[in-house]
């Protein structure tokens, strides 16, 4: 009779796996919305006397932490480029990659005004994000005509992917970009009606699963960008009437939040981050354009709100993903 062996036969190792392997786009939402609550509070220093020193510091933050999220991700594509493609398959992932692409307009839009040493900074990293949207937009485009019909759902992403190039004047008009910023203006105006008009077609017929609600909220988003841009590119009255549109909407989510969030909390609220900011940012433009009391203080409370609700839901966003579990509740490709 043979005798037990001493030790146990050795277990096969497992594969190791690589560094940033799973890097999951969902992290990018939330970034893009700090992005625009940093903004959102360097405007505050023109409308309500505000230091501007601390909006200095928390966009600066951002940007460090925005800059190790992109090269994380791009590592990610460095060991497979097909993941990319896989990304934007799901949802979280392609709103996560547009945000990726948005972010950097808005770091842009963070460079621009801080001098001429930085404006070719700010002109490269435009230039880099705009390339990556239209990369973006062109191979979900592509997918939506040539896959499946019940891919071609309209969603509330569709304007991150579309109509999210409305992000790309606030950099490119104090760096000069001329005639661009019209053109993109009026064709994501034209995009951005399509898509409500479609979206609230489909929630009269079917209503909305309960895991997907928080995205609705990025309806308020290409209303609050449409003004702002409006604003700065001289059509106050049509930067009035986005106003008056934002506030409807907001009204509307800010009516049905218990209906909104009744899953719980998701990596998806990262889709209350960015609208809420804009928000601020339109009503503070209003005011200082003389539109009345009434936008200055909604510019306020907004910004105040967007203070206490954007850095918490970023940080659990954050957080989940140095707990390494980001990438697998929101189906993230894998190397």
């Amino acid at each position: 009779m043979a005798k037990a062996p001493h030790f146990p036969p050795p277990r096969p190792i497992p594969p190791r796996s690589r560094l940033f392997q799973r890097t999951p786009p969902a992290v990018f939402p939330p970034i893009f919305g700090l992005f625009g609550l940093g903004l959102a509070w360097r405007r505050a220093s023109e409308t309500f006397g505000v230091p501007g020193g601390a909006a200095d510091m928390l966009l600066g933050a951002v940007t460090l932490l925005y800059l190790f999220a992109v090269v994380a991700y791009l590592a990610k594509v460095v060991q497979r480029p097909g993941v990319f493609h896989e990304d934007l398959r799901v949802l979280p992932g392609r709103a996560g990659l547009a945000s990726m692409m948005l972010a950097g307009m808005l770091l842009a839009s963070t460079l621009a005004p801080l001098g001429e040493n930085w404006q070719p900074a700010a002109q490269v990293v435009l230039a880099l994000a705009v390339a990556g949207h239209v990369l973006l937009a062109v191979t979900i485009a592509r997918d939506l005509i040539t896959g499946p019909e019940e891919s071609r759902v309209v969603t509330p992403v569709w304007h991150l992917s579309f109509v999210g190039f409305i992000v790309s004047p606030l950099a490119a008009l104090p760096l000069g970009w001329g005639v661009y910023n019209s053109v993109v203006l009026w064709a994501t105006f034209a995009l951005a009606v399509a898509i409500w008009v479609i979206s609230i077609r489909q929630f009269i017929r079917k209503d909305v699963p309960a895991p997907l609600r928080p995205l609705l909220a990025i309806h308020l988003s290409p209303a609050a960008l449409l003004g702002t841009v409006a604003m700065m590119t001289g059509h106050p009255q049509l930067a009035l009437g986005f106003g008056l549109l934002s506030i409807v909407i907001l009204a509307g989510l800010g009516g049905t939040a218990r209906w909104l969030t009744a899953a719980g909390f998701s990596p998806l609220w990262g889709a209350f981050t960015f609208p809420l900011a804009a928000f601020s940012t339109l009503m503070q433009l209003l005011a200082l354009a003389g539109y009345g009391e009434v936008f200055r203080i909604l510019g306020g409370l907004s910004l105040v709100a967007a203070t206490l609700i954007i850095p918490p839901i970023a940080w659990k966003v954050v957080q989940m993903w140095m707990k390494g579990v980001l990438a697998a509740k929101t189906n993230a490709a894998q190397a």
